[in-house]
């Protein structure tokens, strides 16, 4: 099916929409019921099992509100994922808010709760036209300066995380739909190169961490996925540190596209990793038992497309649960985008990704 285009969207803050009703009891009664497993069981049957069993990572998109306040939330997140990307705690406005001044605190958190959990950590993200700071958005600062600025960030976020990152999202959604550059403070002051350094100076930083271009809407082969594709050549052929391509696939339930697990393959064939990072897949709201049902085969054939493909890195969705989904804050109508809901039951969509990770599903 076409894969419908998706207005971007900032995720600055926890949304926590109250729920229909209707939808609520359609999610309660849909919800799968996982057994009580004792640690040495479940390491075998949480996604985080199926993932480690095949050297993959499952991740999750996490908060610095629910890592925080909410025990049930940590409980999910440490049974189920072994990886972590931060949603908003890495972003140039959350970790230097002013010029040379840092913030690591929600950052740090985040990376130091990994560590104690034994999962990876996908830093997102360096390079990105939005969540920047004031100072940045309206410092009009030449080209020359510009460039100083952003070397320096990088150096100083990737050389904080050294050894500590696995991956980082370089570079994120520079492209527009019809597969042109966007305009954006670094494409317009400093023209496409500023891609190539920004990957040969995260390289500096740390040798040994995976670095990615990041976008939406290249899932499918199209216009977008193809002017990609060709910059991903240009710079591996100039020798440019470039080792992945981040599919964030945000899905509208019953359009994963027929055509992802070719297009994953063709960048796979190029000799880079490819990754699905921001995985969600929203329902319209009041949620059917029957659209539930095929978020569930959607979810199995989303992470099977990625999984199915030399190189896949593994599979990251955006958020755990729907108690702190983006979706309905940015999507009018449209919610119960992740495997478990708000009450952190699992829903059938856990089941269609278990099956996804599962060889033997």
């Amino acid at each position: 099916m076409p894969h419908t285009p998706v207005n971007h969207r900032l995720r600055r803050r926890f949304l926590r929409p109250v729920p229909l009703a209707v939808a609520g009891a359609l999610v309660a009664a849909a919800a799968v019921a996982l057994p009580r497993l004792t640690p040495e069981a479940s390491a075998a049957t949480t996604l985080r099992g199926y993932a480690d069993g095949r050297g993959v990572k499952i991740g999750a998109a996490v908060g610095d509100t629910p890592l925080t306040s909410d025990a049930s939330y940590t409980s999910v997140l440490d049974r189920e994922f072994n990886s972590v990307t931060a949603e908003n705690a890495m972003k140039w406005d959350a970790v230097e808010p002013g010029r040379g001044s840092f913030n690591w605190a929600a950052a740090d958190r985040l990376v130091a709760h990994a560590a104690a959990h034994n999962q990876g950590v996908r830093g997102h993200t360096l390079v990105w036209y939005a969540q920047l700071p004031s100072w940045l958005k309206n410092g009009n600062f030449s080209a020359t300066e510009l460039n100083t600025i952003l070397k320096s960030h990088i150096d100083t976020e990737v050389g904080r995380y050294k050894g500590r990152v696995y991956a980082w999202d370089v570079v994120n959604e520079t492209f527009n739909e019809d597969g042109s550059m966007r305009g954006s403070l670094w494409q317009n002051k400093l023209g496409t190169g500023y891609i190539a350094n920004a990957l040969k100076w995260a390289h500096a930083a740390d040798p040994a961490a995976k670095l990615y271009i990041n976008d939406y809407n290249i899932e499918a082969d199209n216009a977008k996925s193809d002017a990609l594709y060709a910059l991903a050549k240009q710079l591996l052929a100039q020798g440019v540190p470039l080792h992945g391509i981040g599919f964030q696939s945000h899905f509208e339930v019953g359009k994963v596209p027929s055509s992802m697990k070719a297009n994953l393959r063709r960048f796979s064939d190029l000799g880079l990793e490819v990754s699905v990072t921001e995985l969600d897949i929203r329902i319209p709201l009041p949620a059917s038992s029957a659209e539930l049902a095929q978020q569930s085969t959607d979810y199995k054939t989303a992470s099977e497309n990625c999984l199915g493909v030399p190189r896949c890195a593994g599979v990251t969705l955006w958020g755990v649960t729907d108690k702190y989904s983006w979706v309905p804050g940015t999507f009018s109508g449209y919610g119960a985008a992740l495997p478990y809901n708000e009450s952190y039951a699992a829903k059938p969509a856990y089941t269609g990704l278990s099956n996804g990770l599962n060889p033997n599903a």
